[in-house]
């Protein structure tokens, strides 16, 4: 990531360097991977789980989706602070996809413009790298 640019800067304005795309794209697929399987956790625990427990008495749903989607929801936080600091996302940025884990579906929504921002920052560092290494006329 350039030194040069401000963390305060809006998601799509900073760019990606090319000898770091490679990293950014791994580090992007563990966040989009964490951010799935936290959402999908969330969803059941709210629409199966809490309707089971408190209107059928079963609680085991809550159990078995409620203590992994804590467990996992760290792992998403240290996945999108990982992100976050190879894209250089400003930290309202950063904490408005850290929370959307806490809110169901929202995950999946803070997952997709998460996406679409570090993608067409990667097309851009690929471009970069691209004409960097054309031999030049």
């Amino acid at each position: 990531m350039s030194e040069t640019a401000s963390t305060s800067e809006t998601p799509s304005t900073q760019h990606i360097d090319p000898e770091d795309i490679a990293s950014t794209k791994a580090a992007l697929t563990r966040y989009r991977v964490m951010a799935w399987i936290v959402g999908v956790l969330l969803a059941i625990l709210v629409l199966i789980g809490l309707p089971l427990k408190y209107l059928g008495g079963d609680g085991r749903v809550v159990v078995w989706t409620g203590v992994p989607h804590g467990w996992l929801y760290m792992i998403l936080l240290i996945t999108a602070y990982d992100l976050s600091r190879r894209v250089g996302w400003s930290i309202k940025w950063v904490l408005m996809i850290m929370l959307a884990g806490t809110v169901p579906m929202l995950s999946f929504v803070a997952e997709h413009f998460a996406t679409k921002d570090v993608r067409s920052r990667l097309a851009a560092a690929e471009a970069e790298a691209a004409t960097a290494v054309e031999p030049r006329d």
